[in-house]
């Protein structure tokens, strides 16, 4: 009863219903969970600080050791300050929602997290792609492999990964700041995403919707696509050595990159699809989806690619002194 009160002074010192852009918006958690939020929030909070130290640990690995200063872990770098981009510009206050109650966020704060999580998890599709990419030199012209991937091409290719994203994700905010907020500023969900912006919206956003559907198929639909591609090339390639061990090898170095494909896109499209079509899933599974895509593959990824390729974790266990068990 005390939150839904605080929930009610907040919403009528924060918004007017003749002022079609409130001042802030009220963010409620996931629906139906709000008498579990405090045990959610534990699971999440570790999640979290597992996802900063795994990533702040891989990043100083690789730059401290000159060894690690290829291609893969380049891009595996660029990969880790996007996975915590995304998951600090929610998680402090989606715990200081289910922690404090204090779902009040500021409008230009709003959409300012819109786009830092929807741009850099854009950035980070790309460097899956990069990533994949990689692989397909290494394993389908290895000769060439140090003459393609210079350090100016992973460069320019991290660049225009980081390009792409900001200038696609850009409009988005513009898109919503625009838009009448007339009926509500409550916006059911964790954090601001720009479809659970939309549909508290009182004007017609297909154009809207459009957009945002045409970002995420030029982004991450077609990301996919080619990280299929090469991976068909790859498996063309592998089949047609001569030895098995020879193939097991080659497989063997794909297999970190495939693990966290697989941890990253399969939350992450079902968050999009069910956001878009999916109208009979239930609202906090689709939101407590949403929340897995954003803390799980950055938690995951300095963790698979940490404990698959021996030379990181090697490294790793030289840091903090441990004794390799594997040797």
């Amino acid at each position: 009863m005390k939150r839904e009160l605080k929930h009610l002074t907040l919403v009528m010192s924060g918004y007017n219903k003749t002022d079609a852009r409130p001042s802030t918006f009220i963010l409620i958690g996931i629906p139906g969970l709000e008498t579990v939020h405090i045990w959610i929030s534990i699971p999440f909070c570790v999640v979290y600080l597992l996802a900063l130290l795994g990533n702040c640990s891989l990043l100083f690995i690789i730059k401290t050791d000159s060894s690690l200063h290829e291609p893969m872990y380049l891009f595996l770098c660029m990969l880790a300050v996007a996975d915590l981009v995304v998951c600090t510009t929610a998680v402090p206050k989606l715990l200081s929602l289910f922690w404090f109650h204090d779902g009040e966020i500021r409008f230009e704060a709003c959409l300012t997290q819109v786009f830092l999580i929807h741009s850099f998890s854009t950035m980070e599709s790309g460097f899956f792609l990069a990533m994949a990419f990689d692989r397909y030199v290494a394993i389908c012209k290895p000769l060439r492999h140090s003459a393609i991937l210079t350090h100016a091409v992973i460069g320019g290719m991290g660049l225009a990964i980081v390009l792409r994203g900001i200038a696609l994700l850009s409009p988005h905010p513009f898109l919503l700041y625009w838009l009448p907020y007339c009926r509500t500023n409550i916006v059911s969900h964790t954090y601001c995403e720009f479809m659970a912006l939309i549909k508290i919206a009182c004007a017609e956003t297909r154009i809207c919707k459009a957009y945002s559907l045409i970002v995420a198929f030029l982004t991450g639909g077609v990301d996919f696509i080619l990280i299929i591609c090469s991976y068909i090339l790859i498996l063309h390639t592998v089949f047609q050595l001569p030895s098995k061990e020879a193939r097991l090898k080659s497989l063997g170095t794909c297999g970190s990159h495939v693990c966290i494909i697989l941890v990253s896109y399969t939350p992450a499209f079902f968050s999009f699809l069910t956001h878009r079509f999916g109208h009979h899933v239930a609202p906090h599974v689709h939101i407590f989806i949403a929340n897995i895509y954003l803390l799980v593959p950055p938690m995951m990824n300095p963790i698979i690619y940490g404990v698959k390729t021996k030379r990181i974790w090697d490294r790793f266990l030289k840091f903090f002194s441990f004794p390799n068990p594997l040797d």
